[in-house]
């Protein structure tokens, strides 16, 4: 269960923000050991000329920018972990777009799981319900 919102500085595209959505899904899988059927990704699709990096738009740079919030519990991933999954994004980004602005950023967010979840259920919640039911078959 990750959440990942990402902005691309792209004309809208159906085609390539299920790219987007299909890499993601994935190197969040491979890398971070997510769940794909519970990850959700949002891609916002913004004019190149309404994305600027220190006060000039990308338009007259010929490159292109993204922003990545990606929310994950608390604890799930180690420091290498999340530095490979940086890379891996990065590379798959400049892949998709083509050159990359270098202010392009991703931000990994540590979510305590007693403050967040799915399905109506917190990750706190499965935790302890899993472990419980590990110990009653011990």
């Amino acid at each position: 269960m990750p959440y990942l919102n990402i902005k691309i500085s792209l004309e809208p595209s159906a085609p390539l923000a299920e790219a987007i959505a299909t890499r993601l899904t994935r190197i969040t899988a491979d890398l971070l050991g997510k769940k794909p059927e519970v990850t959700a990704v949002v891609v916002e699709q913004i004019p190149v000329r309404h994305w600027f990096t220190g006060g000039r738009s990308l338009a007259s740079s010929g490159r292109h920018s993204f922003y990545l919030e990606i929310k994950i519990t608390e604890g799930s991933n180690t420091k290498q972990e999340k530095a490979a999954y940086c890379s891996h994004v990065f590379s798959a980004m400049q892949e998709l777009l083509g050159p990359l602005d270098q202010a392009s950023y991703i931000v990994l967010h540590d979510v305590r799981a007693d403050s967040w979840g799915f399905d109506g259920k917190t990750q706190e919640y499965r935790f302890i319900k899993a472990f419980t039911q590990e110990e009653g078959n011990l």
